[in-house]
């Protein structure tokens, strides 16, 4: 699977501006996991998963807080998920994950970024099949043998282990996410997991330079400016 899943997901905390956009991001996607699965995070596992993430990326509690109390009115916005596929430049291969309350706006939004930049919007599925959604799972521990077999007991389709330096990451199908981690869980006890999230992670590479690197620099940026574009994966080796 390759340590280098982390650089395929665009990093947007550069900046305050940028780290506002975070925070926005992680309201939104807060508020439609616990309108659609609870707001109790003991109950609802990916809604606690998220929170531990949003933590980690330093946002507020008033923020949680906030998207947390929005899902109990049980009123506001109706998001729904929305995914684009295309290939940005240098012929790399990008999937970029949204959630909207206007499709059409969206998908606007998402097209004049490949337009302004010379790439290519697709179809769904059209590079999708060339990544892994896989659920990653890392934290620290040193014995792989002992996190493999609370992993096989429950019955959990391991696509992959690493141990690097004491972090174990493991790698399994994003249906099994939640099994994975509760049977984790279950055997270690607690767990401060470093990486606790579903990704597309590529099966091979595209490398870039030039003029095509500076191009997808401003692709990027121009993605990241859009309130609806939660995550951007991509394939692209620098």
């Amino acid at each position: 699977m390759g340590r280098a899943y982390q650089n395929r997901k665009v990093s947007m905390a550069k900046t305050s501006d940028a780290k506002a956009k975070v925070y926005s991001k992680y309201g939104r996607e807060i508020y439609v996991c616990a309108k659609s699965g609870g707001v109790d995070p003991s109950g609802n596992l990916a809604l606690r998963g998220l929170i531990d993430r949003a933590k980690k990326d330093q946002v507020p509690s008033h923020v949680i807080d906030k998207a947390l109390d929005k899902a109990k009115g049980g009123g506001g916005e109706d998001f729904s998920s929305a995914r684009y596929e295309g290939f940005g430049p240098g012929g790399c291969m990008v999937i970029i994950d949204c959630l909207t309350d206007n499709p059409n706006r969206t998908f606007g939004d998402v097209r004049q970024c490949f337009t302004k930049t010379k790439c290519k919007i697709g179809t769904q599925g059209v590079v999708s099949h060339m990544f892994d959604h896989a659920a990653i799972l890392a934290f620290k521990n040193n014995d792989e043998d002992a996190v493999l077999d609370a992993l096989l007991t429950a019955d959990v389709d391991v696509s992959d282990i690493e141990n690097d330096e004491g972090q174990i990451t493991v790698f399994a199908p994003q249906a099994d996410y939640f099994k994975a981690k509760q049977a984790l869980m279950d055997s270690l006890g607690v767990i401060d997991f470093e990486v606790d999230e579903i990704q597309f992670v590529p099966k091979s590479v595209t490398a870039i330079s030039g003029d095509d690197l500076v191009m997808f620099d401003k692709f990027l940026e121009m993605l990241n400016d859009l309130d609806d574009v939660q995550n951007v994966y991509h394939d692209a080796e620098f």
